[in-house]
């Protein structure tokens, strides 16, 4: 993330649930939902230490502005409405979000072609304007199974460090962002990069993938000067997507 050279006014509670409502019912619509499972989680402004998330039983496209659930970084619910969450959900976003409070968004998923890209030794090439757009901004994690104790915890957020996301080998994907709109779109970029590469592999053929100098001047060109973050510009496109395919969110 490049730091953004404009003040921006601080984010209301009320701001963050809707924005992260509407997240959970765009990757519904996009085909990035697995059951019940994964999670999008969004701080609580003014709340440090506390986090919005999914209430574990609902589909994406259940979730909405008002059963969003407050938990803290050990997954205790804190809102007192005693819902469940999952205990995944703390296990990677609590300790990401423990060791990035300059994030807003973690987003994790199973989505269809970011699984599949995690099978992948070589990882997400330069192979596309979207890849080129996350070049030099995932790491990677490698798959230790089911349990995400607190070394497995200390060795993913190590491996995150300061970058967007990662790759979770045999596993999924994971993106932060200063936004849920950052962090959304960095998911949109990664989910079709993937897709796009991995098609072009089971083509045949040899694929083009840019030179490091090449990804890297692309990369600079979509940043620009840091005024403008990802997500500023697709977001409020995508909340009016929400509205109409998904209303319903904002309760």
């Amino acid at each position: 993330m490049s730091a953004a050279t404009t003040s921006r006014r601080p984010r209301t509670e009320r701001e963050v649930r809707i924005d992260l409502a509407a997240a959970y019912r765009l990757a519904a619509l996009a085909g990035w939902d697995d059951t019940i499972y994964t999670h999008l989680s969004a701080a609580v402004p003014g709340e440090p230490g506390v986090y919005l998330l999914n209430e574990f039983g609902l589909a994406f496209e259940e979730v909405c502005a008002s059963n969003l659930v407050k938990v803290d970084l050990h997954g205790r619910v804190v809102d007192g409405s005693g819902r469940r969450v999952n205990p995944s959900g703390f296990a990677i976003h609590g300790a990401v979000h423990a060791a990035r409070t300059d994030v807003e968004c973690v987003i994790h998923l199973h989505a269809p072609w970011g699984v599949a890209l995690a099978m992948r030794p070589e990882g997400l090439l330069p192979t596309s304007q979207w890849a080129m757009r996350l070049y030099g901004r995932l790491g990677r994690h490698a798959y230790e199974g089911l349990a995400l104790g607190g070394e497995e915890q200390q060795r993913l957020v190590a491996r995150l460090g300061t970058l967007d996301g990662l790759i979770l080998e045999n596993h999924g994907t994971l993106t932060v962002g200063r936004t849920v709109a950052e962090a959304f779109l960095l998911m949109h970029l990664l989910e079709r990069a993937a897709q796009a590469q991995l098609q072009a592999m089971a083509a045949g053929a040899d694929i083009r993938v840019a030179s490091p100098e090449l990804a890297e001047r692309t990369y600079r060109q979509w940043v620009g000067d840091g005024s403008e973050w990802d997500g500023d510009a697709e977001w409020p496109a995508l909340l009016r997507r929400a509205e109409r395919l998904s209303p319903g969110f904002r309760d």
